[in-house]
């Protein structure tokens, strides 16, 4: 069954069928060829997939990021990064990585990120003359950082399954969001110098003290999420709406970008952007279901526990095995089903659960930027309107260097459990 669907979804995505229509449907015939299942699982299945607490942050951060880039949030925090890191040659795609490192300290999401900073950055960067398919996969990429630099809802997810503390997870995610943020700066530089792009972005960069000004209400917005969440105020999904409601107010009673005609638009915006990322939602966890059903992680799991005989290969096996689901299994149904199964294995190897987590986390945050089922890609092609097979050879070199960065994650867990150890 797993086989025929695999043929089946591959060979739709070569007719062009749309992501969603193509997973389901190889998904359907799963169901209708190898196993009695009547078809209301199907159904049942997508509106289960959805039916999650934490996913309700999906739809609120996606219409907290419209309301931010309408409200002029998004914007002013492009112009402070762009203060930091935009007069060298390449600046404009160095704030774009700057920029979704503040933002994921806000978001929770990379797909929030994607829509919220994208819609501002990839429109500039193709303006200043950087290649569409170029601004979109560095798009895509960065805002993996949305579930890497806490708060993050694949960190509660596996905190829950591997019965970790969240907090100490929050914790273990700042060095490893440094350090992708700080490789993704430095190879973006590179790039363009190599490239030639971005010789023209230091016109109309504001000075650090007055980007600094004109953010300081949206520099706020990451202290208000982050020490509400660590004060228990409230939880990372709440906080969803709290950034809705701060942006609204931010943009509408202070800024005054915003006006009522404008939620119309905005409202309308948010839905059909939440919409399409679901629908792929849905389509991959009733595909993640068959599979699991099948029993294809478990034994797989088992496998690796079984044949593998030091925490130094196991590591490697891991990020192998990980990096491949991710790429065919929604980031959250794979956490939920693994983190059981290999985080015990891990401390049988006297591996920290924690830094166990930063490294599943991490690997399969790069299952969000790589075909079929990468979200990320389908929200930075919508933004940028580029198709896919556009984007894949872009973003190749990206992926080269947040694995290389999941490396050193792997193998220096000081880096991970830095935080957690200071007092």
């Amino acid at each position: 069954m797993t086989a025929f669907m695999m043929a089946a979804m591959v060979a739709l995505f070569a007719l062009s069928v749309p992501i969603a229509i193509s997973i389901a449907a190889a998904a359907i015939g799963g169901i209708t060829l190898f196993t009695p299942m009547p078809l209301v699982v199907v159904a049942q299945k997508l509106m289960t997939s959805l039916d999650s607490f934490p996913l309700m942050a999906v739809p609120l951060f996606i219409l907290a990021g419209n309301l931010m880039e309408s409200g002029g949030i998004s914007a002013r925090l492009v112009d402070f990064a762009k203060s930091v890191v935009g007069g060298i040659q390449g600046g404009l795609a160095c704030s774009c990585v700057l920029t979704c490192m503040i933002f994921a300290a806000v978001s929770g999401s990379s797909v929030a990120t994607t829509f919220a900073i994208g819609a501002i950055i990839i429109p500039a960067m193709i303006a200043h003359g950087y290649p569409r398919e170029f601004a979109a996969a560095l798009q895509a990429t960065s805002a993996e950082l949305g579930v890497i630099i806490p708060p993050s809802i694949p960190m509660i997810l596996y905190g829950v399954s591997a019965e970790v503390s969240i907090g100490d997870l929050f914790l273990a995610g700042i060095g490893p969001g440094l350090l992708i943020g700080g490789a993704l700066i430095l190879f973006t530089y590179l790039l363009c110098r190599l490239n030639g792009w971005g010789t023209g972005d230091r016109e109309g960069r504001l000075s650090f003290v007055r980007a600094t000004e004109r953010a300081a209400l949206a520099l706020l917005m990451p202290v208000i999420i982050i020490g509400g969440i660590y004060r228990g105020v409230f939880t990372p999904t709440e906080a969803s709406a709290v950034a809705v409601v701060y942006a609204f107010a931010v943009g509408m009673g202070v800024y005054r970008a915003i006006g009522w005609r404008d939620l119309g638009p905005i409202l309308r915006k948010s839905v059909l952007s939440s919409a399409i990322i679901m629908f792929v939602i849905a389509a991959a966890g009733l595909f993640s279901f068959l599979i699991t059903r099948a029993g294809v992680p478990a034994a797989i799991g088992a496998w690796i526990a079984g044949a593998i005989g030091s925490g130094w290969a196991f590591l490697l096996a891991v990020n192998v095995f990980l990096f491949v689901v991710g790429m065919f299994i929604e980031t959250s149904a794979a956490i939920i089903v693994l983190a059981p199964i290999l985080a015990p294995v891990a401390v049988h190897f006297g591996i920290d659960p924690v830094h166990f987590g930063l490294v599943m986390i991490v690997n399969l945050a790069l299952g969000m930027v790589t075909p079929p089922f990468g979200v990320n890609l389908f929200a930075a092609c919508q933004v940028a309107n580029v198709g896919i097979e556009r984007i894949v050879p872009r973003l190749v070199p990206f992926v080269a260097v947040v694995f290389a960065c999941l490396m050193i994650i792997t193998y220096v867990p000081g880096l991970t459990l830095l935080f957690r150890s200071l007092p």
